[in-house]
């Protein structure tokens, strides 16, 4: 999972191929290579943080797909979160429940992100960091 924190281009696929970790078959193997191939090909990609005197909040997307799992049928939800308009958190995961709707499963995702702003802004504060 150190890969999905320090290369968010490879969150998505490792996401998906981490939900088989337990029994894999052969096309997660096959993903897995071709992952493996691509972080061979790619060593100098990573992330940049600068500091920008225009953007010093916290900023927080959040998406959710309503019944996207094909399987169960639950919603993904996701969030980013910015602080000084770098990148600093994310995280994309199945809801725990079946949504009757978009607006339920974009709630719950909404929910998520507000959670992940109201902890980043205590942690910075107690940093000394006034967001």
């Amino acid at each position: 999972m150190y890969l999905a924190h320090t290369r968010p281009d490879l969150a998505y696929a490792l996401s998906v191929v981490s939900q088989f970790m337990h029994n894999p078959g052969e096309q997660h193997m096959n993903a897995v290579m071709r992952i493996l191939r691509y972080l061979k090909s790619t060593p100098a990609k990573g992330i940049l943080f600068t500091k920008s005197a225009h953007s010093q909040g916290i900023n927080v997307y959040t998406d959710a797909d309503w019944a996207g799992a094909i399987d169960d049928r639950r919603s993904t939800s996701g969030y980013f979160t910015f602080v000084g308009g770098n990148l600093v958190t994310w995280r994309s995961k199945k809801q725990n429940v079946v949504a009757r709707s978009s607006a339920e499963a974009e709630f719950r995702g909404m929910a998520l992100g507000i959670c992940e702003a109201l902890w980043l802004k205590l942690l910075l504060t107690d940093l000394g960091y006034p967001p």
